[in-house]
């Protein structure tokens, strides 16, 4: 058996892809908790959505949503914003799965830049989060247009998603071990 097919068989065992879910979740909260700037509209600005990102192109849509949404919402529990956590689940969930479709759609036509395609899905699933936390802060929290308050820091921390992720992503993508899983 070859190191390869090793891989092949860990990677499509249930306890692998618990176990590398259970990794990006805790990943995810431990980078969304790290930094913390707050917000206008008491939220906050952190570093988690690059790893909600890496969730997805790495996990997949369906574990990597489990991934970012638990991860997130785990972060809002743990830093008393409970009140965001349904909403966050919910919306880091959505960025994770339209991220990995962005992704694997941009790559199928640019082939083989998998950077072009991991910025083209950033770009899209910060649109849903600054979009999402809006309408969550509006209608969900009764904030109404008020809630506008919260975009400038919602963009700030999408621009830092899109700067960092694509580094990382291009680092762990150089990775023997690692690129083989997604």
């Amino acid at each position: 058996m070859t190191h390869t097919t090793k891989n092949a068989a860990a990677a499509g065992s249930g306890a692998y892809s618990i176990t590398i879910t259970a990794l990006f979740t805790a990943l995810t909260c431990i980078a969304t908790i790290i930094i913390q700037i707050p917000s206008p509209t008491n939220g906050y600005v952190n570093l988690g959505d690059c790893f909600v990102l890496l969730s997805a192109f790495i996990l997949g849509p369906f574990l990597g949503a489990a991934a970012a949404g638990t991860g997130s919402m785990l972060a809002d529990i743990f830093s008393g914003y409970t009140y965001y956590a349904p909403g966050t689940f919910i919306i880091k969930a959505l960025m994770a799965v339209c991220a990995y479709y962005i992704y694997r759609l941009v790559l199928r036509i640019v082939k083989t830049h998998r950077v072009i395609a991991a910025v083209s899905a950033a770009v899209t699933a910060e649109i849903i989060m600054i979009t999402g936390y809006f309408i969550f802060a509006a209608v969900f929290l009764g904030s109404g247009f008020a809630a506008a308050a919260g975009i400038p820091g919602n963009l700030v921390q999408a621009v830092f998603a899109l700067i960092v992720t694509p580094l990382l992503y291009s680092l762990i993508s150089r990775n023997r071990y690692i690129r083989f899983y997604y």
